[in-house]
């Protein structure tokens, strides 16, 4: 192939422009052993995409076998459900006073619970009013029609 013609395509391949024909033969160009000695920097650069091309990956990958522990598991599970109900304490073996206490704790919580439901309610009441101050505002300043 002639050494201009050899250029122009070179200069088309760096430009992005070279179809897989004139591609191929800059290919045959640079995998031949007489190439001009100014174009020699680009014979590295074809040889490489060749050889990269007939590499291939020969080791074999270790796959680690995966080992359930879900059997394990669900026996665990199992053992600790029937210790608990075995071995767990019934409710009704509270003594008078320690349910009396547990009485006054729960009305005590629910005391508590009520007042902070009340504090909300009045503090959503507050930034209901505060909206709707908000809104007459913006309608004063966008003239929204209503």
């Amino acid at each position: 192939m002639e050494l201009a013609s050899i250029e122009k395509l070179i200069e088309k391949y760096e430009n992005a422009e070279t179809s897989l024909k004139e591609e191929a033969a800059l290919k045959t160009y640079f995998s031949e052993d007489i190439v001009a000695p100014h174009l020699e920097q680009y014979k590295a650069m074809f040889t490489y995409f060749q050889e990269s091309k007939e590499q291939r990956f020969t080791k074999t990958i270790p796959l680690r076998k995966k080992t359930s522990n879900m059997w394990w598991l669900s026996i665990a599970a199992s053992v600790a459900v029937i210790f608990s109900v075995y071995f767990m304490d019934s409710p009704s073996g509270l003594t008078a006073s320690e349910q009396e206490e547990a009485e006054m704790a729960l009305l005590e919580t629910q005391k508590a619970f009520q007042l902070i439901s009340q504090n909300l309610n009045k503090g959503g009441n507050v930034a209901i009013a505060g909206l709707s101050e908000f809104e007459k505002a913006q309608n004063k300043v966008f003239k929204l029609k209503k």
